[in-house]
């Protein structure tokens, strides 16, 4: 029986935008992992040299090398900063999270027990209160548990049910079909199959949908979506939402973009990753 290949090589991609104290918590919790990323970019979307300064502080001492990937602050770019962290990458695959996500010391263990060929992976994330916040932000453990202090109602977290890691209710879950939130803050994929559609389209400026489209090109490309529950848990810390009202607001021209791509069974955008591959400050 043939086995199917794992991952050899993982690269963790942490996007950021001015919020280093986050950030070092972030980067702790990623140094506590049980398996290790082989490496971890921080894809910052225009943050000033507090940022740098803290990546350049914790690289100098941290157990697998780190990267610094800066763009200009032109407002809300995460389409364009995470390609620019894919094409940096040296990994086969790729995880990305969110600067404001404290990760379960078996989040990228976790990942990599579900990856699989002809798959990527949606995980999901606590949303925790303000008191939770603040005592993470003081170095806090976060507390991964049905009792955490965290808000299990709202529409884009996890919920109770989910709270805890038991591997076994993760992989039976995994084989069911595609469902789930689709939230760019707690996903991995095989890094071919982000360069076969060219990776986030990165005519999507300003808050949302870019992850959205980027799952809808991958699906129509005949990639299948799986869901991560009771597994690769994380705690998202708690600040103002930049999201609309009406997430699906056929008005905004990223969710125009996103219904195009449904519509068409459009599998590669043009404006993507391609363009950064040979950008010798990416490759260095």
């Amino acid at each position: 029986m043939t086995v199917a290949a794992k991952p050899q090589k993982v690269t963790l991609i942490v996007i950021t935008y001015n919020w280093p104290a986050a950030l070092e918590q972030v980067l702790n919790s990623v140094a506590r992992q049980t398996r290790l990323p082989d490496e971890v970019i921080v894809a910052d979307d225009g943050s000033t040299d507090d940022t740098k300064q803290l990546v350049k502080s914790m690289a100098a001492v941290f157990p697998v090398p780190v990267r610094h990937i800066w763009q200009e602050d032109l407002g809300f770019r995460a389409a364009r900063c995470r390609n620019l962290g894919i094409a940096a990458s040296r990994g086969d695959y790729v995880v990305l999270i969110d600067g404001d996500m404290i990760l379960h010391p078996s989040f990228i263990a976790d990942h990599l027990m579900l990856a699989e060929h002809g798959y990527f992976l949606q995980g999901g994330r606590f949303k925790t209160t303000p008191r939770e916040t603040a005592r993470l932000l003081a170095g806090g453990r976060p507390v991964f548990a049905p009792w955490a202090d965290v808000d299990f109602h709202v529409f884009d977290g996890i919920r109770r049910l989910y709270s805890f890691r038991a591997p076994a209710l993760a992989r039976w879950k995994a084989k069911g079909k595609n469902g789930g939130r689709v939230m760019s803050c707690n996903m991995s994929f095989w890094r071919s199959d982000l360069l076969r559609v060219n990776g986030f389209d990165e005519r999507m400026e300003g808050y949302g949908a870019e992850d959205r489209e980027l799952a809808a090109r991958m699906e129509n490309a005949g990639l299948r979506r799986r869901q991560l529950k009771w597994c690769a848990l994380a705690a998202h810390l708690e600040h103002k939402t930049r999201a609309q009202v009406d997430v699906n607001d056929l008005s905004l021209p990223n969710n125009r973009i996103y219904h195009a791509t449904i519509e068409e069974k459009i599998t590669r955008c043009e404006l993507g990753i391609d363009k950064h591959l040979s950008d010798p400050v990416i490759a260095s």
